[in-house]
């Protein structure tokens, strides 16, 4: 493999990948490639004449064998993009999905015409800080705070809140819980949540690259895969100043019954669809 160009390198690797099953083999071939060689993925064409040295190679070959056994191309690579952002990522956390920038998009919506000088979004379960992150970069003078349960979690979060120079109040805790005695009640503009959804039952049935390697307390949204936003509405609602909005990422069979965690009159909700027109996201606006 090593005495192959850059050109065989991705051909070959893009066939084992194929042949492993890998959703996007060509695309999985590349990022490695460029992420081994410290490179973008322009380069390998450009250059793709270019013989790395062994070293590059048996580095290159050791990832596609990785990816093959199923690791995910975000842990292997330590990175993801989201919302145009370069993020840190590892095993303790959920790798961004892009689905999510939906609801980082609707939350930038509302903080942007959210009326007085004082700002708050809160994200629950935070994770890698993506949301929190991306909100604090792109809405500037907003004041954030994020919360997760996991120390390692939160670890990740801090690295990218200080990689992209933003300012994130991070509390380790259960849902809102950690903010009880920091932020008064009714303060929140925003409460943003990417809450474990996938129903207990249902998680052998997910791709082997979540199921196997993703954390399980990111995924297990418990019976019916909303057991922690059942418990997070009521805290969400306490939090909320009248007229803000509550953001919860669902599964798209979750629909009708999460649209009920958020009745009126008390809320005023709809439920948004991702790019492939699938249900994906409760906006809730607390009543004012």
């Amino acid at each position: 493999m090593s005495s192959l160009n850059l050109a065989g390198l991705l051909a070959r690797a893009t066939e084992r990948l194929r042949q492993s099953g890998a959703g996007s083999p060509r695309l999985d071939a590349e990022v490695l490639l460029a992420h081994v060689l410290g490179r973008d993925r322009v380069f390998l064409y450009r250059e793709s004449h270019r013989v790395p040295d062994t070293a590059a190679a048996r580095r290159y070959r050791e990832l596609v064998e990785r990816r093959a056994a199923g690791e995910p191309v975000a842990y292997l690579t330590g990175h993801k993009e989201f919302m145009g952002l370069d993020f840190i990522v590892g095993p303790h956390v959920l790798i961004p999905r892009p689905e999510t920038e939906l609801l980082v998009e609707r939350a930038l919506a509302v903080l942007a015409a959210w009326p007085g000088c004082r700002r708050i979004a809160v994200d629950v379960g935070t994770g890698s800080g993506a949301v929190a992150v991306s909100l604090a970069r792109l809405s500037p003078g907003t004041q954030v705070y994020a919360t997760d349960t996991a120390s390692g979690a939160l670890a990740v979060a801090r690295r990218n809140a200080a990689r992209h120079g933003v300012r994130v109040r991070f509390y380790q805790g259960d849902l809102l819980q950690p903010l009880q005695g920091v932020l008064p009640t009714g303060s929140a503009a925003v409460v943003t949540a990417n809450l474990p959804y996938v129903p207990s039952a249902a998680i052998h049935r997910l791709p082997r690259d979540v199921r196997c390697y993703e954390p399980l307390q990111a995924l297990d949204g418990g019976p019916d895969g909303l057991a922690h936003y059942r418990r997070l509405v009521p805290q969400a609602e306490e939090l909320l100043a009248p007229g803000g909005y509550l953001f919860m990422e669902i599964a798209p069979d979750l629909r009708d019954a999460a649209l009920a965690l958020v009745p009126p009159p008390r809320w005023r909700a709809r439920i948004l669809n991702d790019l492939s027109s699938r249900p994906r996201l409760v906006e809730a606006r607390k009543a004012r």
